[in-house]
């Protein structure tokens, strides 16, 4: 008996990692178009289904990535519009989004990370540098030119920085999750709700005080 109480164990234990490795659950069906009309009482992974009767073919489709994004809503000079399951519910379970990055001349999105996903980007227009830190604070970067790719790991801190002070720059990029999460590192740290202890900041960054509230006011903390 105890044996078999150990092998359920490690059995429902193996299940359980596998659970989590995965990036998003895979779908039971076809497909499951998101009702985004109908308010949720109870929370879970994705969006409840439309009958798949009703389905149609503007479900599968968006023009969302097609109009340039406001860069200037931020000190950093740029902005993220996503895919979703308002303007295209058919993504509803797919595991994947679609993001359009707009970034001002001499833009840049700060350092971030996506926490539920990996990220490949194409430059489409402009001369962008891109670059992620690993685990053993290794860099990685590329410049790169339109039709350039470059992956992003999931979970590791990456940014890209427009090189061209004069023109702004256009990227494409997937992720392999329906709601990766973008966690910014220095809003993460300095412009927290509750705030962040001052000590912690100060050995954390090897500043002192003034430099806390300075860079806390710069973002908006």
């Amino acid at each position: 008996m105890r044996t078999n109480s150990l092998l359920l164990q490690s059995f429902l234990s193996l299940i359980l990692l596998l659970g989590i490795v995965k990036s998003d659950p895979d779908p039971l069906q076809d497909y499951c178009i998101a009702n985004s009309r109908t308010p949720q009482t109870f929370f879970y992974n994705g969006a409840p289904c439309i009958n798949p009767e009703l389905a149609k073919f503007s479900h599968f489709g968006t023009s969302a990535l097609s109009k340039p994004g406001n860069t200037r809503a931020n000190p950093f000079g740029f902005n993220v519009t996503l895919t979703n399951t308002i303007n295209l519910p058919g993504l509803n379970t797919l595991g994947l989004v679609l993001a359009r990055v707009d970034i001002a001349p001499g833009g840049l999105v700060p350092p971030h990370a996506h926490p539920r996903a990996s990220e490949v980007t194409i430059l489409l227009r402009g001369s962008v540098l891109v670059g992620f830190v690993d685990t053993s604070n290794r860099l990685f970067t590329q410049q790169l030119r339109p039709g350039d790719s470059f992956a992003f790991p999931k979970g590791l801190v990456h940014f890209l920085s427009n090189l061209d002070s004069k023109a702004p720059a256009l990227t494409m990029s997937g992720l392999n999750s329906q709601n990766p999460g973008a966690q910014l590192s220095s809003l993460a740290t300095f412009a927290s709700t509750p705030a962040m202890p001052d000590d912690v900041l100060k050995k954390a960054f090897q500043i002192n005080g003034q430099d806390v509230s300075k860079i806390r006011r710069n973002l908006g903390g």
